[in-house]
């Protein structure tokens, strides 16, 4: 169909919404147009069947496309305000994220939890100092597979106490001789919540962490 010759026509000139741009098909402009295509065709050769619905086969799955595309765009601002919500209420909370750093306060431990992928004979945690300094070193032994959870009470290895502040987890393993980092997920309070405008996860400050992004927070306490 020749969109443009039907439009000078006068078949969709008089009744194309105002605003709209001329070459801008929509379903009723369609369906005037297959109208318009069967009754101006030529006799001795008519359009085939085949035709006739390839063409509406082709309109349809392009209307299907854009209303399957402005129901996405629906849903994701409904969840993007959603995640705004949630987040805002963590203010305050303390929540559970993949990190090698944790803070020390004067009122609470160093709390965190080791990501165990399987059991092993033997486990240890290592508090380190910004600058790199072991601070002290805590043997776990043998340990199942799963979180396995630690505090640390601020006691450095000369049984003095440290001050509070920003502190390195090492957790490690050995198997066959070789030493083997494992993932530790540290529990920190968010402190605020930064809210973004262009669609993407907010991003939580966590005392002592810096920040994350919501969709990284592994429990919320």
């Amino acid at each position: 169909m020749d969109v443009d010759a039907l439009t000078s026509s006068g078949i969709l000139g008089e009744r194309r919404e105002v605003g709209r741009p001329q070459n801008d098909l929509g379903q009723e402009d369609f369906l005037r147009l297959m109208v318009a295509q069967l009754q101006n065709q030529d006799p001795f050769n008519p359009m085939e069947n085949g035709e006739f619905l390839a063409q509406i086969a082709q309109f349809t799955t392009a209307t299907g496309v854009n209303e399957l595309q402005a129901a996405f765009n629906r849903f994701q601002e409904t969840m993007a305000g959603d995640q705004s919500l949630r987040a805002a209420a963590l203010v305050d909370r303390t929540v559970v994220v993949e990190s090698r750093i944790g803070r020390l306060n004067e009122d609470a431990p160093l709390a965190g939890s080791v990501d165990l992928p399987r059991s092993v004979d033997n486990m240890k945690v290592q508090i380190f100092t910004p600058s790199g300094e072991l601070v002290r070193e805590m043997a776990l032994g043998p340990q199942s597979m799963g979180e396995v959870r630690f505090e640390w009470d601020g006691i450095d290895r000369n049984g003095k106490s440290v001050s509070p502040g920003q502190y390195e987890v090492r957790a490690t393993t050995e198997f066959m001789g070789e030493t083997i980092e494992l993932r530790t997920l540290m529990s920190a309070r968010v402190d605020s919540v930064q809210l973004s405008s262009d669609g993407r996860s907010p991003t939580l400050d966590l005392e002592g962490i810096g920040s994350v992004r919501l969709s990284d927070v592994r429990q919320i306490m």
